[in-house]
Order: structure tokens, then sequence, then C-alpha cells
């Protein structure tokens, strides 16, 4: 029988002791991190389900964004809608980086448009554009002129600028009316319009890359829930 010499087993001894003791470290300092980050996000736990308790705020325009929609109500002396909401990274006061139309004529018509866009393919580029117009004292839908090429002979014919209707919808106290087939800037764009005391007003979205057509649907929904009516001053 072989016996293992003295030295080598006290050695093994110690070697055993302080792999425990090793151990006991790892799992003290581990329960010393759970309690620091169950503490830490206890607060915060709370604090959502706060903020998840509370109702939501009504939609305003901020501030910045409704000063530039005050100037066009004073300066058209009618009625407009604020979008308080757009969406990111488009920002909604008139004049702003992403305000790419600003159009006013002189019966007090406006078209604003609100654009981003980048190249590239996937999920690369895409754009991102948003109408809003206003018709003070008109409620008629207003034509717009389409230009075919028919054997080399052009043909100008007339047609509606918001067309192909597919029923209504309301939200935000307004009720509107879906088009699907619409003109000029309004182009491949889905376009809701309603009537507030004698004037027409619409809201449009670009159907393109990177949303689809239910993501757009869904983003005017949210935009017209958002839109605050401004009135002229005096």
């Amino acid at each position: 029988m072989r016996m293992s010499h003295p030295r080598r087993r006290h050695s093994r001894i110690r070697t055993a002791r302080h792999l425990l003791a090793y151990v006991a470290v790892l799992v003290a300092f581990g329960a010393v991190v759970s309690e620091a980050f169950g503490a830490a996000s206890a607060p915060a736990a709370a604090a959502a389900r706060r903020t998840a308790a509370l109702p939501a705020a009504p939609a305003a325009c901020p501030a910045a964004w409704r000063a530039t929609w005050q100037r066009l109500a004073d300066r058209i002396k009618a009625p407009v809608y604020c979008p308080a909401w757009l969406p990111d990274p488009l920002t909604g006061d008139i004049g702003g980086r992403w305000n790419n139309i600003d159009s006013v004529a002189k019966d007090g018509a406006y078209l604003m448009g609100f654009v981003w866009q980048e190249t590239g393919l996937g999920a690369a580029g895409g754009e991102l554009h948003v109408n809003l117009r206003g018709y003070p004292g008109r409620t008629a839908i207003p034509t717009c002129e389409d230009t075919l090429n028919d054997g080399g002979k052009i043909v100008r014919r007339k047609l509606p600028c918001f067309d192909d209707a597919r029923g209504t919808k309301r939200a935000g106290g307004i009720t509107v009316t879906v088009y699907t087939v619409n003109q000029g800037a309004d182009q491949w764009h889905v376009l809701y319009a309603w009537r507030l005391r004698g004037s027409l007003y619409t809201l449009s979205q670009h159907v393109a890359p990177p949303l689809t057509y239910a993501k757009v649907v869904a983003n005017l929904d949210r935009e017209l829930a958002a839109l605050e009516l401004v009135r002229p001053k005096g």
C-alpha cells in the first residue's frame, strides 16, 4: 500500500480550503449584487406602474409649432389645424427643417408639406411625407389637371384632386372621408378629408418604403387624433 507524503496531503487540504473560501466569497458577492439590482429596480418598476395608471393627456401642439400655425391662421383669417404629432423624425413647425412645402394662394388656400427622405437599399432608404391642406370658404373637392400622351398627342383632362372614396372614420372629434386616388402633391398618398364650418381640410401621407399601407393608415389615425384647431386672433 502506497502512503501519501504528509506535505502533499497538507498541501491538498490547504488548496481545498482556499477553493471553498473563494466559492463562499463569490456567493456572497452575488447576493450583494442581486440585492443591489433589486433595490434599484423596485422604484423604477413602481414608477412605471404609476405612469401606466395615469390617464393620457389631451393632444396639444408644442408651443414652437403652434406659434407658426397661429401666424398662418392670422394671415389667411381662417382656422387651421396644427399637427401635434408627426412620425419621427418629422416635426410640424412651418419653416422648420422638414417643412418642404409652404404654399398659400391668394384666396387663402394653403398646402403645408413635411418630408424626410433617405436614399439607399432596404432599411437604409425611404420616405416620410405628410401634407396638410385647407380651403377657407370652400367645401367642394378641387379639380386637378392630368396630362396624357395619346399617340404623340398631348391630352389634358380634368379630374377630382381626391378620388376613390373608401368610407369614413372618426378620431379627435373629426369625421373624415378616406381617399386613395389623389393627384398633385398628394399623389400616391392616403388622404383624409373633412369639412368644418364651410371649409375643406385634408391630411395625407405617402405610401412608400419603409412604411406599408397599413402603417401609413395607422400613422394617419394617430395624426388625425392629435390635430389641434388654431383659430385666427382678432
